[in-house]
């Protein structure tokens, strides 16, 4: 069974102008969202737990040098499997101090919970008593939209679309699994964008979940300045102001 099938249902978070701006210019990492699983628990200091908590300190360590860790600890049915990914473009330091906050967040916020997923800005982080790995995770799902919207949509949308569809092309032939890129809008003003897979997934099955949910640009940031979608396994984000490390 998916990871995928473990967690609840997609639902789709509308964020306000205010949450972005805060993202993109704070210092810390926010808080995004989270999910448990429906049902499957563990028992209070048994394996499982045991388990999860070894699996915890071994993502905490493994992540930070590469952006990317996972592991599975312990023997089925008590097995613990588990990834931690960072944005691209965040520091060793940033990653590791977003990993040890999601690991810690997301077993206050789903006690017992045999699977759960938690994002931040800067990282995604989630385990299940699943094997998972490989596998693309399209059915848990969060989208962030800006408010505002733009004064010539279909232009606009269209360059989204091209910036987005040609950064996943870079992206799955990347080794991070990672691109960002911009566009001239005219008039001085210029269109950024990010994709990215976790490292669990083959070259083919990256490209093909990232044109999965850019395909959802028309339901979810039609004619808007800003937007994301952030699955278990892929995000876009794409705004008309910088926000990736680094940028001008």
């Amino acid at each position: 069974m998916s990871c995928s099938r473990v967690f609840s249902s997609s639902l789709y978070l509308l964020i306000t102008l205010a949450f972005l701006l805060h993202t993109a210019f704070g210092a810390s990492s926010p808080y995004i969202y989270h999910y448990c699983s429906s049902s499957q628990n563990y028992t209070s200091n048994g394996p499982y737990e045991s388990n999860l908590n070894k699996l915890a300190a071994y993502l905490n360590y493994q992540t930070p040098p590469t952006g990317f860790g996972k592991g599975a600890l312990g023997q089925k049915p008590n097995q613990a499997n588990g990834l931690a990914l960072c944005r691209g473009d965040v520091s060793s330091s940033d990653c590791k101090t977003c990993v040890v906050e999601a690991s810690s967040e997301i077993r206050m916020r789903c006690p017992y919970n045999k699977a759960a997923i938690i994002w931040y800005d800067y990282c995604l982080y989630k385990y299940s008593d699943k094997d998972f790995f490989g596998q693309i995770d399209n059915q848990n799902k969060v989208t962030l939209i800006n408010t505002r919207s733009v004064s010539e949509p279909e232009a606009f949308n269209k360059n989204t679309r091209e910036l987005l569809s040609q950064l996943a092309k870079e992206a799955h032939a990347a080794s991070k699994l990672y691109a960002v890129g911009e566009v001239e809008l005219g008039e001085s003003k210029k269109l950024y964008g990010l994709t990215q897979c976790t490292k669990d997934l083959s070259s083919y099955e990256c490209k093909k979940c990232l044109d999965g949910i850019i395909g959802e640009l028309p339901r979810c940031c039609d004619g808007k300045e800003g937007g994301r979608v952030i699955s278990g396994s892929c995000n876009f984000r794409y705004e008309i102001y910088p926000f990736v490390n680094g940028d001008n």
